[in-house]
Formats: C-alpha cells, sequence, structure tokens
C-alpha cells in the first residue's frame, strides 16, 4: 500500500478551452442574453470562468451589462405609473437587443467587447 490518498478527478483544475471553443461559449453567452437575461451570463461566468481568459472576460462583461440592465428595467417598472417608466422600459429591451447582438459579433471575431452605459460590478 501507498500513502498517497486517492485521486479525485474532479477536484483537478479545469483543462482550459480551445479558442474556438472560448469564442463560441463567448457568443452563446451573450445571445443567451437576449432570450434569458441575466441567467446564461451568471452560468456562464460560473461555469466558465476559469477556462480561459477570453471567455472569462466575455462573461463578466455580459454578467455587468444584464445586471445594469436589471437595474434600470427595475426603475423603469417602479416609474411606470409616470409615462417616463415605459420609455424606460422600452429602451432597455431595445439595448439588450441591439447591444447583444454587437456583443456576440464582436466575441464571435475574437474580439473583446465593453458594453456602453454598463456598470462595473464584476472585473
Amino acid at each position: 500500500m501507498t500513502d498517497q490518498p486517492p485521486v479525485n478527478p474532479y477536484a483537478t483544475t479545469p483543462q482550459p478551452m480551445s479558442p474556438a471553443d472560448e469564442k463560441l461559449w463567448a457568443t452563446l453567452v451573450h445571445v443567451g442574453g437576449i432570450f434569458f437575461g441575466f441567467v446564461p451570463a451568471l452560468i456562464g461566468f460560473l461555469v466558465l470562468g476559469n477556462r480561459g481568459p477570453f471567455v472569462r472576460g466575455h462573461t463578466a462583461t455580459a454578467l455587468n451589462f444584464q445586471l445594469t440592465m436589471i437595474i434600470a428595467g427595475a426603475i423603469g417598472a417602479i416609474t411606470s405609473w409616470l409615462i417616463i417608466g415605459i420609455f424606460v422600459l422600452i429602451a432597455v429591451s431595445v439595448l439588450i437587443l441591439v447591444f447583444s447582438i454587437i456583443a456576440a459579433l464582436a466575441a464571435n471575431r475574437g474580439e473583446a467587447y465593453t458594453y456602453p452605459l454598463t456598470i462595473p460590478f464584476i472585473s
């Protein structure tokens, strides 16, 4: 018998992803934000964040943007009894659609992207 403890394959450091896989997952995180809000960005950040710097940067950026849009949407919902709140909700929806598509295209090209109008919660 040896004195070495058994090796747990689940406790090892995750292997880095290939650049093609990083681009794919970064693109999917941005596109997923259009349909599912902050959930794909959060899952991507937690699961894929330590698999490569490119995917970590994009998941963190997408999560920051989605959290900022949640705050803006909440402000719009609270002020919806005023006419301005309805316009804020429409603007938030349009911003999510447009900026997520732009970010997904940038990720697919292998470029870094920073959403405008974003509060940097996570770096």
